[in-house]
């Protein structure tokens, strides 16, 4: 269905797509410092599968709405600045016992579910996923919607990864930082962080 050249090409510019600093992986890079890397590599599995999400939007023309509707694409926007910000609110003001806590099954449901969120309201990453999917899509070579499902899946494996080692690296990290009431501090500086997303979030245009 894709040529190999196609293939790489789509690939090579997936895993640079996520390398560049962007809100999703500075998601991760601060959840992970300040709680782990466990729960980095669970806030990447959440983030990631909101790719599902963008890639079915794209498939079956939603993303298009998002693309030419001032309304949807402000509701998502607003929706997913004012979801950081709240997130910004708990971690700043949560008891220091609270934030040093060991994490539990259900706080690690609260991570993947706070990732899929986080990128399932970011209009951005729907019209990104409308400019650069078709790029690498070719009617004569089958169904158009099975070609975008699966550079999705691939786009999907190729932020895996890289989120996954950047959860790993900053996880090190942070356990070293951590030490003390070092902690306290990180998730303190992660509220800034989730804080300083939905502002610029809040002033994203399309």
């Amino acid at each position: 269905m894709f040529e190999s050249a196609t293939l790489l090409l789509f690939v090579s510019s997936s895993l640079l797509l996520a390398l560049a600093p962007g809100p999703d992986n500075l998601f991760v890079l601060a959840t992970s410092i300040a709680r782990g890397a466990v729960a980095g590599l669970i806030t990447t599995l959440g983030l990631c599968s909101g790719l599902f999400v963008h890639t079915g939007a794209v498939a079956l023309g939603v993303a298009v709405l998002i693309q030419e509707s001032a309304l949807a694409f402000s509701i998502l926007k607003i929706g997913g600045a004012l979801y950081l910000a709240w997130l910004a609110w708990q971690v700043l003001r949560a008891p220091a016992e609270t934030l040093t806590a060991r994490q539990s099954s259900e706080s690690y449901r609260r991570l993947y579910l706070r990732g899929v969120l986080m990128n399932i309201m970011n209009p951005k990453v729907s019209l990104f996923f409308l400019a650069f999917l078709p790029q690498f899509v070719n009617p004569a070579q089958g169904s158009v919607t099975l070609q975008i499902g699966i550079l999705g899946l691939l786009f999907m494996v190729s932020a895996l990864l890289v989120f996954g080692i950047i959860s790993l690296a900053a996880g090190k990290i942070g356990a070293f930082l951590r030490r003390g009431r070092g902690g306290v501090i990180l998730n303190r500086l992660s509220g800034v962080v989730f804080a300083g997303l939905a502002v610029k979030l809040l002033l994203v245009e399309r």
